[in-house]
């Protein structure tokens, strides 16, 4: 998990009452309240068409938002058509190489990322970082978005080398512009600090994930959505070195957090389930692992599809631990299952 919010625009130009719908989505969207900002959002939209037409940049940036509500709902089926009509708009309105075309450039690979599909997402994310250092400078935070993101997709093929120097120059420029207290600042920590995680270098971690999660919990409140990401991570970090009483309680906390803002059925409820799960699972309690386990894979399944990588983790998770209890057959059956879902996604 990044941590990264999606990135919503405003603009001017469709009526003060666009305006107010618009800002009336930005304050649900970061009190993570989806369901009523799709509706606002929605209400933006039909506004927007009505009194600038369908090919206004204004109506793109409302695409854009109901896209980004999608996504932050795990509804990727909706959210792409929306994020490529906005980009067809923009594009045209205001030229290939305009800040806002970045923005939908930047959004629609985060989309791609979000479901693996890593060979599409990078041209695009490449693609937005050259349109903003050229209208922006190199300094600006919409960079720093961008080279995290890059960092990101790297990071996901396990391209530590090539993730590391984008993560600290997008966490310099996020300090320098925002200051040490900004939520965009702790998350290029909790993306930093993942890298070092992932490379088992857990004291340069941990620190960065105590700061990102003191700036989140301050920022944001104790129950938004990005808090449980940093207590998930946190809990990660201790769990790796099998320190389980420190991992448990953060554990929880986080998918209760993920549970109440995002509903029992969101993929970052089913990490939550699958990173406790194995908390239980290595200390050889089965019974209160495979439930949890088996909820985890139901949601990947149905909200992510039967063929994504995080689906293949879980199975890959229940088979090892039916092979430890016994239940071969079972455990063979669901790695073979995990194993052609890897081969698929190579």
């Amino acid at each position: 998990m990044t941590g990264l919010l999606p990135t919503i625009a405003y603009g001017t130009g469709a009526g003060v009452e666009w305006e107010v719908l618009n800002q009336e989505v930005k304050d649900l969207f970061h009190a993570a309240d989806y369901d009523r900002a799709l509706v606002v959002a929605q209400k933006a939209l039909e506004v927007a068409e009505e009194n600038v037409g369908p090919d206004h940049p204004d109506v793109a940036s409302s695409l854009n938002n109901l896209a980004e509500l999608y996504h932050a709902q795990a509804n990727y089926a909706a959210a792409e058509p929306l994020h490529k009509r906005a980009l067809a708009i923009r594009e045209k309105a205001l030229g290939p190489d305009h800040p806002d075309v970045a923005l939908s450039l930047n959004n629609l690979a985060e989309l791609h990322r979000a479901q693996a599909n890593y060979a599409a997402a990078e041209p695009l994310h490449k693609r937005a970082l050259a349109i903003r250092e050229k209208a922006l400078g190199p300094d600006h935070p919409d960079v720093a978005l961008s080279l995290n993101n890059i960092a990101e997709l790297y990071r996901a093929q396990a391209n530590y080398a090539a993730a590391e120097p984008l993560h600290k120059r997008a966490l310099a420029i996020r300090e320098k512009a925002l200051g040490p207290d900004h939520p965009s600042v702790a998350t290029s920590l909790v993306n930093l600090a993942g890298l070092y995680n992932a490379q088992a270098n857990y004291a340069a971690a941990e620190p960065l994930y105590k700061r990102a999660l003191a700036i989140k919990e301050k920022a944001l409140g104790p129950d938004h959505p990005d808090v449980a990401t940093s207590l998930n991570n946190l809990a990660s970090l201790y769990h790796d070195q099998a320190n389980y009483a420190a991992a448990e309680p953060l554990y929880k906390r986080s998918l209760a957090i993920w549970e109440t803002a995002l509903g029992p059925d969101h993929p970052d409820v089913a990490t939550g389930l699958n990173n406790l799960a194995f908390l239980y699972h290595d200390q050889a309690n089965y019974a209160a692992a495979e439930p949890l386990y088996k909820r985890s894979l139901a949601i990947r399944e149905t909200a992510l599809g039967p063929d994504h990588p995080d689906v293949a983790t879980v199975l890959k998770n229940l088979s090892l631990m039916y092979q430890q209890m016994g239940r071969s057959e079972e455990a063979d059956s669901l790695l073979t299952r995990a194993q052609r879902i890897r081969a698929i996604n190579r």
